[in-house]
């Protein structure tokens, strides 16, 4: 059963590779597909975010993730290098779980 899950999913990869490959290119030098194209990743990486920040199961929830999430949010407008910005993250988010238990 695995394996046939497997196949259908990588039949299904191919057929929206493909799909994606046979899109005229006229249709791709559009000022709205390239403003699409340039924003609908940004979109999915905040949606994830949000999701991985707020949420446990169905329930919302606001804890030390959210203290990092803010502080990271900080330290970027702060304008620091990535990695401070991560390191700021994870410093935060593990003081607030270990002052709260």
């Amino acid at each position: 059963m695995i394996w046939a899950a497997i196949v259908v999913t990588a039949a299904g990869c191919y057929a929206v590779k493909l799909l994606g490959l046979s899109v005229p290119a006229a249709m791709l030098e559009r000022p709205l597909v390239r403003r699409l194209a340039a924003l609908v990743p940004i979109a999915a990486l905040a949606a994830l975010i949000a999701l991985q920040t707020f949420a446990d199961g169905g329930t919302l929830v606001v804890d030390a993730r959210a203290a990092g999430l803010a502080a990271a949010a900080v330290a970027l407008l702060l304008r620091a290098p990535f990695l401070v910005i991560v390191a700021v993250a994870v410093v935060v988010t593990a003081a607030v779980r270990a002052l709260t238990g």
